[in-house]
């Protein structure tokens, strides 16, 4: 099923008891931000919340926990609720294969009814802002997908791109932003500022379920996100054309927000509690300047908790982070059976791998830190067989346990580039990475005394599915 919008999604998730309203009154501090922390906590299948009595807000809708569990990932993927993380990430790399899926441009937008431009720009009256954590330096807006291209090359629907970066509301239309050097945005706007430029962005709110997976994937530089999610979607990915800046966006968005990022202007920024679980102090960011907001009546505003995991952000982008990795890494290692990289980002790694000769495990460990993601994640990466299956924690810990000698399977690798957001990098960008080589030797690495291992009986696997189907009728 292919949702067009956020509404739509909502709509899909109440159908399947995965959307809480809360009717009664809340206040937007501290409420909302810790009902959406608490959704965290409920467990693996808790729903989304939609808000719609918040004091002081008139009119104000307001979604927090959309992406928040596998229930919803998996809705969010046309998947019954009850799809497995498992299943999840291998549906999601049978649709990666499928991609590009080109985009479908559509007319009249639901965003362009309403407009406000020059003078009478202001996100105070518009949105419906508040606090995630109690050390944020402001207001964020933290799930929208903002639209950039490269400008040398404006007419390029490949290089244009789709991300998701925090913005601290900074005045009535200015905000800040946290481009990271190592995504894209921050690639376009580095040309745009040697070209003495401003460099135009479009900021999408509100999204429909795949538009949000897609913006916090890494993909390659000219790859689309708009075609992926095509292919993630089944159906092409409705787009229109924001009327100033002339950018891509999704046709479905709640709120269109058009400006400038302001060339060689920075401005104080943070802190924010971010997808690490501790606060990231605040630097000299770029600013945006905001000419024009465009949304929807009565439009819903969506907002993503960020805390100490899990949290919806670690549902939203853990299996977008695990399939864009083992997919470059399969390009040119076809060894590779499966990347587990859920965790904080793919801060940590776990890479499953046949093995050509003694070493392969490592080189393998080694090029994940350098793919586009890798560059400023993979900081710890553990290496496993690839009879181990890297979603299987004990199985995990049994590689780590068995087969790990500190003496020469801990390999560091020092003054490596990771994200500054990373807490324990010093300076902040720079940290030492380590890979863990949890596989067996083989020649001509003849270390270590691995005999026979013990494999599952032959018959283990029919056991399994007969006990598994007992167990659902309830047999005793």
């Amino acid at each position: 099923m292919a949702y067009d919008d956020l509404r739509s999604f909502l709509d899909e998730l109440d159908r399947n008891r995965q959307l809480l309203r809360v009717t009664e009154e809340v206040a937007p501090e501290p409420d909302l931000a810790a009902a959406a922390n608490a959704a965290c906590r409920i467990g693996p299948n808790a729903p989304a919340l939609h808000f719609d009595n918040v004091t002081g807000f008139t009119r104000a809708r307001i979604a927090l926990n959309v992406h928040g569990s596998w229930a919803n990932h998996a809705i969010a993927l046309g998947l019954p609720p009850e799809t497995s993380v498992k299943d999840q990430v291998q549906e999601f790399i049978r649709r990666w294969e499928e991609a590009p899926v080109e985009p479908e441009r559509r007319g009249d937008p639901p965003w362009a009814r309403n407009t406000v431009t020059g003078d009478d720009v202001d996100l105070y009256a518009v949105l419906p802002l508040f606090r995630l954590n109690d050390g944020d330096g402001g207001h964020y807006l933290d799930k929208a997908a903002v639209v950039s291209r490269d400008p040398e090359a404006p007419g390029d629907f490949g290089r244009q791109n789709v991300g998701t970066y925090r913005m601290q509301v900074k005045g009535r239309n200015r905000l800040g932003l946290q481009p990271v050097p190592m995504h894209d945005i921050a690639v376009h706007l580095r040309k745009a500022e040697e070209r003495g430029e401003d460099l135009p962005v479009a900021i999408a709110l509100g999204n429909d379920p795949v538009i949000t997976i897609v913006a916090g994937t890494p993909l390659g530089y000219e790859q689309s996100e708009y075609r992926l999610a095509g292919a993630l979607r089944g159906a092409p990915a409705p787009i229109a054309s924001a009327p100033v800046t002339g950018l891509d966006v999704p046709w479905g968005s709640e709120v269109i927000l058009e400006g400038v990022v302001e060339g060689r202007t920075r401005e104080f920024e943070g802190p924010f509690g971010e997808f690490t679980g501790h606060y990231s102090g605040g630097r000299r960011m770029p600013v945006i300047r905001v000419e024009r907001i465009s949304h929807r009546d009565d439009p819903i505003f969506e907002v993503l908790y960020l805390g100490m995991p899990w949290t919806e952000i670690d549902y939203l982008i853990g299996p977008a982070t695990c399939v864009p990795l083992q997919q470059q890494l399969r390009a040119e290692f076809p060894e590779v059976r499966a990347v587990n990289a859920m965790y904080t980002h793919g801060l940590l790694a776990i890479i499953s791998t046949a093995k050509r000769y003694g070493g392969f495990a490592r080189a393998v460990g080694t090029r994940a830190m350098t793919t586009p993601h890798g560059l400023g994640y993979c900081k710890v990466v553990i290496m496993v067989d690839e009879d181990v299956d890297p979603f299987d924690l004990p199985q995990v810990m049994w590689a780590l346990s068995t087969k790990v000698n500190p003496a020469s399977d801990l390999v560091d690798l020092p003054a490596m580039s990771v994200l500054e957001l990373d807490p324990g990098s010093e300076p902040p960008g720079i940290t030492d990475k380590l890979i863990i080589d949890a596989t067996t030797p083989v020649p001509p690495d003849v270390r270590g005394s691995y005999g026979r291992p013990v494999t599952d009986l032959p018959e283990a696997s029919q056991w399994i599915a007969r006990l598994t189907s007992m167990l659902a009728r309830g047999d005793s």
